[in-house]
């Protein structure tokens, strides 16, 4: 196991580490606003047994520090596509972040992609971690540098020739270099450090409306909005990661869970009493694995009971089939349920965070904390919580109306 001396070095900063073990393999990559203080909690007690295991094996950390969170973002995603660590659970897909892409052609063509497979043929720009706000700045981006999207000549120009949004090289519209000015000004925008960019078309803008030069004031604003989306698009997305992964943390785990699966009980009625469990992947309902519980060893209406067996015959299922569990276990209830739900994970020797959501307030209950938790109703981890109970809640007095149906129609 690495010793916790490894990080007095590591600074108060943004930036990525790097966990390998005896052999130099990379087993975690993962990002931090401050690195010394992330690693820092790992020598602290360790609630998951996943996390003890992984730092048994780690001999070795390595950092690099970022200008800031987005930039570790980005690089942190790279890493894992690299490397593809085992203790890594997102991340590890083919999903890329965009990139502006404008093609080394006779008629450079400027798009929108993905992947970076065509080396050398391509100049990218970026990344950016959303695509809808990418094309709103680049559609903006037009106005001023209007270039060619088509992959080959038509007939006639095209409707973006028409409207402006295109300067029209592939009919002649345009000399050649007056094209290529086009793309090298769009280029030199895209290079620019966005503090020099503001300011500089600041300062022409203002000096264009003095001259009463209106057209190119108005391709100068295009200009500085496009660049505040750009900006905005950087910033808004790593607040939105930071603040759904500081509500989970609250909440006792490490990151966003990747697999959370949510129980519920309908019992209205002796008769029918039923349990439902969801399960969302990736923040998306995961239909194929919707689970239906007809109770079998409780008599009467206990809450308790109930959840106890549902979520006791669903992991011990899995447990004897070997599956992957759930990275989050929600109950919808209180301290009650929670504590029910938590003594079946025991019987079963099971380690799976686990929390509870009260519909009064939507207050959280967790088993570190001693009261309930409250997270700000615009926090990520709880909207994405209250999705999954609310389905949870759904299922399951669906599957109560219909057994419902059933007996009413013999």
């Amino acid at each position: 196991m690495v010793k916790k001396e490894v990080i007095k070095d590591f600074p108060d900063a943004p930036g990525i580490y790097i966990m390998k073990d005896k052999e130099g393999e990379v087993e975690y990559v993962g990002k931090a606003l401050s690195l010394k203080k992330r690693l820092r909690s790992y020598f602290s007690k360790q609630d998951s047994i996943k996390t003890q295991i992984m730092l048994n094996l780690i001999k070795e950390i390595e950092f690099r520090q970022t200008a800031s969170e987005h930039d570790a973002l980005i690089l942190e995603a790279k890493l894992i596509k690299e490397y593809q660590p085992r203790f890594n659970t997102i991340l590890k897909d083919d999903k890329s972040f965009p990139y502006i892409k404008i093609t080394r052609e006779d008629i450079p063509r400027v798009f929108i992609g993905r992947k970076r497979k065509t080396e050398g043929t391509v100049d990218y720009f970026g990344p950016y971690t959303s695509a809808k706000l990418l094309r709103r700045a680049l559609n903006t981006l037009r106005h001023s540098f209007p270039f060619c999207t088509c992959r080959r000549p038509r007939k006639k120009p095209c409707l973006n020739y028409h409207l402006g949004l295109c300067a029209g090289p592939c009919h002649k519209k345009i000399s050649k270099k007056g094209y290529l000015d086009i793309i090298k000004g769009l280029q030199d925008f895209l290079l620019k450090k966005d503090p020099e960019l503001i300011e500089e078309l600041s300062v022409k803008l203002r000096g264009l409306v003095r001259e009463e030069r209106f057209e190119e004031a108005a391709r100068a604003r295009d200009q500085l909005q496009a660049l505040s989306l750009l900006i905005s698009l950087k910033k808004i997305d790593a607040k939105k990661v930071l603040n759904l992964e500081t509500g989970f943390q609250r909440l006792g785990l490490k990151k966003e869970p990747v697999r959370v699966e949510a129980f519920d009980i309908s019992n209205i009625g002796v008769k029918f009493s039923v349990g439902s469990m969801v399960s969302f992947y990736r923040g998306k309902p995961d239909k194929n694995n919707y689970r239906r519980f007809k109770i079998k060893t409780v008599a009467g209406i206990d809450d308790y009971a109930m959840i106890r067996e549902v979520v006791y015959r669903r992991y011990r299922r899995l447990s004897s089939e070997g599956a992957k569990m759930p990275d989050l276990i929600i109950i919808d209830g209180g301290a009650g349920h929670l504590q029910a739900a938590r003594e079946a994970l025991l019987r079963l020797a099971l380690d799976i965070p686990i929390i509870a959501i009260a519909k009064s307030q939507d207050l959280l209950y967790t088993i570190r904390n001693k009261g309930p938790v409250k997270l700000a109703p615009q926090s990520g981890a709880l909207r994405l919580i209250q999705r999954v109970r609310n389905e949870a809640h759904r299922f399951a007095l669906n599957y109560h109306q219909l057994l419902r149906k059933k007996d009413a129609f013999g």
